[in-house]
């Protein structure tokens, strides 16, 4: 297969690599593309395709040029199609929801069982404020009223019992009133125990259950991926279930719709959303695992693939590929 006047170069969108923004062809890929292009003096157009099996099909087929994106070079892919050299480093690495790791108090508190816990106390501090109040009503001035106006000061006076731990003036003064103020005195100090444990369990628990740390962490999680992957592949490998996207665009929606808790990619593509779509919603957790490298995917025997490697050294060389590498992530 011989270029012709304008060779025909697959891509698909793949942010920050490739994409088209003001109907300009742009991102890290195109970008080295196109100056690989001007030190060979070659012409091209780029075909922008919706999937990964619709721009490497083409190269398998030799219908196309070449085929430059976020493209991984894996033995698989060796077996059907050429790469030239790698062009980007990169590999798998989990994202997940920055709330995950902030568990607060508040969200412990209105969880299901500590409101029937709550409300359950308040009951029991109302029940004990008026039984004290059947024993003292003839007792003291404090509680010598009828029930219907003795509801709120009674349930003051336990609810005082409970967070000062004493009764301050009003002691009970009879038999039965003491005896029960004792009682309530022991059960204050149980009550007190049992919530704060409640909730340091209530915040444990949710802390561990939220926090991922590394893929170990991922079982039992909804995971999101782009389907036919290599994160897919590993994801399968691992035994552990996913849901697959036709595309990182509708991968990255449902994570930002909660559909689900983590997502498993491209490290740099994961990376560039963190730090500005994502920015403020979205972290990385743990370093990079599953190294990979990046290349342009070429026909099987492409008589170009020695050119293109030998343009890919000069442009390293002359400091072009670390120009364009600095635009698109920042320092190497």
């Amino acid at each position: 297969m011989l270029w012709a006047e304008s060779h025909k170069i697959m891509t698909v969108t793949r942010v920050p690599f490739s994409m088209e923004e003001n109907g300009q062809q742009t991102g890290f890929s195109l970008e080295l593309w196109e100056a690989l292009a001007k030190d060979l003096g070659w012409d091209y157009e780029i075909e922008r395709v919706d999937s990964f099996a619709d721009m490497l099909g083409p190269i398998e087929a030799g219908t196309a040029d070449a085929a430059i994106a976020n493209i991984s070079i894996t033995a698989n892919r060796e077996l059907v199609m050429d790469f030239t050299q790698p062009i980007f480093e990169a590999g798998l690495q989990i994202m997940t929801d920055t709330d995950g790791s902030n568990v607060s108090i508040w969200s412990a508190v209105m969880s299901r069982d500590m409101l029937i816990a709550i409300a359950g106390a308040f009951a029991l501090l109302f029940g004990g404020g008026m039984l004290m109040w059947y024993f003292e009503k003839h007792h003291q001035d404090y509680f010598n009223m009828p029930a219907r106006k003795a509801m709120f000061p009674a349930f003051w006076w336990a609810l005082n019992l409970v967070v000062n731990g004493g009764f301050e003036e009003r002691q009970p003064r009879s038999p039965m009133g003491r005896v029960f103020g004792v009682f309530l005195v022991i059960s204050s100090l149980f009550l007190v125990s049992v919530f704060v444990a409640r909730i340091t369990a209530v915040l444990t628990i949710d802390a561990i259950q939220s926090n991922v740390s590394g893929i170990g962490d991922l079982y039992g999680k909804s995971i999101g991926t782009v389907e036919s992957s290599t994160a897919s592949d590993f994801l399968t490998r691992r035994d552990l279930r996913f849901t697959g996207y036709a595309n990182p665009t509708e991968m990255l929606e449902a994570f930002e719709a909660r559909e689900v808790e983590a997502i498993v990619f491209d490290a740099p593509i994961l990376a560039y959303y963190v730090t500005h779509a994502g920015k403020g919603k979205a972290r990385l957790v743990g370093p990079i695992f599953l190294p990979e490298n990046y290349g342009i995917a070429l026909p099987t025997n492409s008589p170009y693939a020695d050119q293109i490697n030998h343009s890919l050294l000069k442009l390293r060389e002359d400091g072009t590929y670390d120009t364009i590498y600095r635009k698109w992530f920042g320092i190497k």
